[in-house]
């Protein structure tokens, strides 16, 4: 198994990055064939509602359309008027880096010849950096064109852009851009600009995030949220129109019981007592829940975008929708259970996250293993000493002989626990026998109940012996001894637990129990 090293990676980077950078690539393999996917199949309940939504309203005829994220504060006055700097103070803005004048001074010059040696190209250098300046070299293009330019390395480049503290100490400056926090500030520049390409009606969706600096992160509230949201222009509508539309949509979405309320204070963007609060009866409490909003647009706000047909507009929040459909409480754990939920495994999940740590990686290393699996099982009972011979054959050009051995007195094969198989039983791993302690009430629970792994003590310390002789015939060696004695741990007999999975054995106070004398030892001999 392959692990970095990170404490020494992060020292290394402290103190001199660019060789840690690039002596970090040894530790990735360019080639062979390492990794194959598997089937780790999992959806979040999010995007299956929301394609649940998509489903709904391309059936009732709405064309799906993509907003612009990205909205200049003078939409928001456009469309709220007067309420614009209550909704502005909700709405994050974005900064962007204002590129330095970056100088070269004659000391700045003795530090890149201390990293470049004989480095000459100093007006080339300061060529580039105006450039950059001027926008006519873009950010990410910056290193590559020094490293063309310059006739330099690739991490000469990035240390020498280390040198100006002109680069370290640029701040954000602000801009007029803002990431919209309401679906609606895009509708209005799609709208004015479809009106001239298509005929009414538009019928128009689109299901994505929105972005509110909220005054707090808890249960209920987010930074970052998702709506699915559509508008309908019309030369003729009317609001008991929207809501017939929106009562058939929700019914879709699986709500059959519905209210409107009419807001006391109507959104400036909404024409006045033209905008209603959407709540759905709570399948399992029976309680109404508020998870929408939808009116006609105010003509005004239209009025500064040239739309002189009524729109109606309908915002379905899918969070607040997921957390009636799932009974869930806390909006962090729905959205990003990594963060806000403990890990929970299943035994049969738990079983598939133990393997042996190591495995032959060759065909005939294969059959040794299951070779030396094959001598075990037939004579496992055999008093000692003995020895039964298990492979022969050829590996990696060379002749060799395989047995199982016990050279000790008194004794048998194979130790007791030697066929104990791995079980994960309500979470605990547990090494059980085949048979016997049958007055152990724990172990035929486990035995009857438990998810097994497939893997026997013997199975993996037999994939250890099989590697172990790979290496040898390698190395050239003419013998090679492999000895597992009781087992105490895992490692013992060469089972690796996923990290996952022994942080959740642990935090749920279960056992890890694979304890057991196995003395068992193989020796191949190369002639």
């Amino acid at each position: 198994m392959t692990k970095f090293n990170i404490r020494k990676l992060r020292a290394s980077a402290k103190k001199d990055y660019e060789s840690a950078w690039l002596e970090s690539a040894k530790l990735v393999e360019k080639r062979g064939k390492l990794f194959s996917l598997k089937d780790k199949t999992k959806t979040h309940p999010l995007f299956e509602l929301i394609e649940r939504a998509r489903r709904v309203l391309l059936e009732l005829g709405f064309a799906e359309t993509v907003l612009p994220m990205i909205v200049d504060k003078k939409e928001v006055y456009a469309q709220y008027g007067p309420e614009a700097p209550v909704i502005l103070d909700r709405v994050f803005f974005l900064a962007g880096l204002e590129r330095p004048d970056i100088g070269i001074s004659q000391k700045k010059i003795q530090e890149i010849r201390e990293l470049v040696p004989d480095f000459k190209e100093i007006e080339k250098l300061q060529g580039i950096f105006r450039r950059y300046k001027r926008g006519e070299i873009v950010a990410d293009d910056l290193v590559e064109v020094m490293v063309k330019e310059l006739d330099i390395r690739e991490e000469q480049a990035t240390g020498l852009l280390a040198l100006f503290g002109e680069l370290r100490e640029l701040k954000p400056v602000p801009m007029d851009l803002t990431l919209r926090s309401h679906t609606t500030a895009g509708w209005f520049l799609v709208l004015r600009e479809l009106q001239r390409r298509e005929s009414l009606p538009l019928q128009l969706f689109s299901i994505g995030p929105k972005f509110r600096r909220e005054q707090r992160l808890d249960p209920t509230h987010l930074y970052e949220s998702w709506t699915a949201s559509m508008v309908i222009a019309a030369e003729k509508i009317s609001l008991e129109d929207g809501e017939r539309i929106t009562r058939k949509i929700l019914d879709k979405l699986g709500f059959s019981e519905v209210k409107f309320s009419i807001k006391t204070a109507t959104s400036k963007y909404y024409a006045p007592q033209m905008e209603f609060e959407i709540f759905v009866k709570h399948p399992k409490t029976g309680e109404f829940i508020e998870v929408g909003d939808a009116g006609f647009y105010s003509p005004v706000a239209l009025s500064h975008y040239d739309i002189a047909f009524p729109v109606f507009n309908l915002g379905i929040g899918l969070e607040r929708v997921l957390m009636i459909e799932t009974g869930g409480t806390d909006i962090r754990v729905l959205m990003y259970p990594y963060l806000y939920k403990a890990a929970e495994f299943s035994d049969r999940e738990l079983a598939d996250m133990i393997k042996c740590e190591r495995e032959p990686g060759t065909e005939i290393g294969r059959a040794i293993a299951a070779a030396i699996v094959k001598a075990a099982q037939q004579h496992a009972d055999e008093p000692s000493p003995c020895d039964f011979k298990a492979f022969e054959g050829k590996l990696g050009g060379k002749r060799v002989i395989v047995r199982v051995v016990e050279p000790e007195r008194g004794t048998k094969l194979i130790g007791p626990a030697g066929f104990n198989e791995i079980y994960v039983y309500e979470g605990n791993v547990v090494g059980v026998p085949p048979k016997g302690w049958e007055k152990d009430e724990f172990l035929n629970s486990v035995r009857e109940k438990g998810v097994s792994t497939g893997i026997s003590y013997i199975i993996a310390f037999a994939a250890l012996a099989a590697q172990e002789i790979e290496r040898a015939a390698k190395s050239g060696k003419k013998q090679v001894k492999v000895r597992v004695r009781a087992a105490k741990l895992p490692s013992d007999i060469n089972l690796v637990i996923d990290e996952a999975a022994q942080r959740y054995i642990t935090a749920n106070k279960k056992r890890i129990d694979v304890r057991g004398p196995v003395f068992t030892t193989v020796v191949a001999e190369f002639g």
